[in-house]
């Protein structure tokens, strides 16, 4: 009779799949909450304890590394004197090993586990069981993940067993899986910091980088090329397969490399705003961005705040796609659309464009997260918390904010600011903004002074007529240095401008935009992105 060791922590799928183990005619072996699971069930459980003989101790730290488990997985069948040796020491071969690992990456991600519960949750019997069935997949199944319980089940069935093919990537998925596990130990454990014997977790979103740093990373699939034609590139995801590492393709060619890049700088930007938002970009810029009564009307007023530029562009929503927002995106040639979901009305509607690739993600998860980013250079990788408008997510006014001016902003001038500054975070440095209330009128993106900026941004807002940008509100992403950069914010038709402070003639820009008759806030805190 083959045989089947099975301990999971995450038991999706595992009645079905053990059910169906049973039926093909093996024995099921199993240890602690997996056997109870199964029994209760209905299913006949070998326990691990009557196979080796000892019971499960130390709080269940020692159950399954003995010889009667190890050598089981480990003897190979093509080698008289391995099954000699299980022979003549009573060790019964196994056949399937299906272990995944305690939770270790959800612990360490919840701050508030402390390090003796990081301790407990480090799996040690479950990976000597997946590398020992790994090394040994020629003559073991190695099962990691319950999304291969239909292809195991379907091999098993299949003339002659499962293929070397299949079983050989089943033990790629295992040592990848193993090597993650690690990982994540070695990269939580590397931020923890030790004085006089107490071990202490960093605040999340403070530092604690650990000494060694290594991302587990899985291919999503091989891309077209990257920027360019003659660049080879590919798409991996983060294991925790969140926002664009789990995206899906509704419809649409294949996402290139510069369409994702795109495609997430138009999600930061709608992520903002807990009303409905929609971002245009074009080479990871955006072209405009607003919010609205609906995803439709937030749209449409993000493509008008730029219409030409819009052409060809990437969009963002986060609101559900419905037929009125469908209908207006399929009214411009666009490339890519990303939402947390489609209606089918609305599919049935976008499939008329059927070259723009419609893309849907679950953000969610990356609200509630300080996250991590990576950025490779030559030779090197650098690593930062992902930036965060924290100081817009309540309205203004607001007391970490500072009004420098002799006149205070209006009601309506600190909305529109509040906007601006949420958007002019995810504009390439140096920039300066235009926006009303609730949409951009015009954007000077990454220039390389903020005089030539704001000429850009008066350019783009030229097509709507001289006075387009009159009352106005202005953000920079960082200070503003020198008066002439006031000077032509105020000339550009702007009331009100939200910026860092902290230059050196900061007093000579206060008093030009007194000057002006201007209100002018500092925030204290820089967004640079580069």
């Amino acid at each position: 009779m083959p045989r089947a060791l099975i301990s999971v922590s995450d038991k999706s799928g595992l009645v079905a799949f053990a059910r169906g183990l049973a039926d093909r005619g093996f024995e099921l072996i199993s240890t602690g909450g997996t056997a109870k699971a199964l029994q209760q069930n209905g299913l006949a459980v070998l326990s691990v304890s009557e196979v080796t003989g000892f019971p499960e101790m130390m709080d269940g730290r020692v159950k399954t590394l003995h010889p009667r488990i190890h050598g089981g997985i480990l003897a190979r069948r093509d080698v008289d004197a391995h099954v000699a040796a299980a022979r003549e020491h009573g060790i019964g071969l196994i056949d399937v090993v299906v272990v995944n690992l305690y939770p270790f990456a959800a612990a360490a991600a919840n701050p508030a586990t402390p390090f003796a519960g990081l301790i407990e949750e480090i799996d040690i019997g479950g990976p000597s069981l997946v590398r020992g069935a790994a090394k040994n997949f020629a003559d073991v199944l190695v099962v990691v993940s319950p999304e291969d319980y239909s292809a195991v089940l379907a091999e098993l069935d299949r003339p002659g067993g499962p293929s070397a093919e299949f079983r050989f990537g089943l033990a790629q998925k295992a040592f990848a899986h193993t090597g993650a596990y690690d990982t994540a130990i070695a990269s939580t454990l590397g931020g923890v910091s030790v004085e006089h014997g107490v071990f202490t977790r960093p605040p999340a979103g403070e530092g604690g980088w650990p000494a060694s740093l290594t991302v587990p990373l899985h291919k999503v699939q091989d891309l077209r090329y990257g920027e360019n034609p003659h660049q080879a590139s590919a798409w991996y995801a983060e294991e925790s397969r969140t926002a664009l590492g789990d995206a899906r393709v509704l419809q649409g060619k294949e996402l290139s490399y510069t369409n994702l890049l795109d495609l997430d700088a138009a999600a930061r930007i709608v992520l903002e705003f807990d009303e409905p938002a929609a971002a245009v970009i074009k080479h990871t810029n955006p072209c405009g961005a607003a919010t609205g009564a609906t995803a439709a009307d937030a749209y449409v007023r993000a493509r008008e705040a730029d219409p030409l530029s819009a052409f060809g562009g990437i969009v963002a929503l986060n609101r559900p796609l419905d037929a009125d927002v469908a209908a207006a995106l399929i009214s411009t040639r666009l490339d890519a659309v990303i939402a947390p979901s489609v209606d089918d009305a609305a599919r049935a509607i976008l499939a008329k464009k059927g070259q723009m690739r419609v893309v849907t993600a679950d953000f969610s998860r990356v609200r509630e997260s300080a996250g991590r980013e990576l950025r490779s250079i030559l030779g090197a990788v650098l690593v930062q918390d992902r930036d965060r408008v924290v100081e817009a997510a309540a309205p203004w006014p607001s007391s970490a904010l500072q009004v420098v001016t002799k006149r205070q902003p209006t009601a309506d001038e600190w909305t529109a600011m509040r906007f601006a500054w949420r958007i002019c975070a995810h504009v390439k440095s140096n920039t300066v903004i235009f926006t009303a209330a609730d949409r951009t009128l015009a954007i000077g993106a990454g220039q390389m002074s903020r005089v030539d900026s704001v000429n850009v941004a008066r350019m783009k807002a030229a097509a709507h007529g001289p006075d387009f940008l009159r009352g106005s509100a202005a953000a920079s992403d960082a200070f503003i240095p020198f008066r002439d950069g006031l000077d032509a914010i105020a000339a550009a038709g702007a009331t009100a401008v939200v910026q860092t402070g902290g230059s050196v003639k900061d007093a000579e820009v206060i008093a030009a935009a007194d000057e002006h008759g201007l209100a002018m806030v500092f925030t204290g805190r820089r967004h640079f992105r580069h």
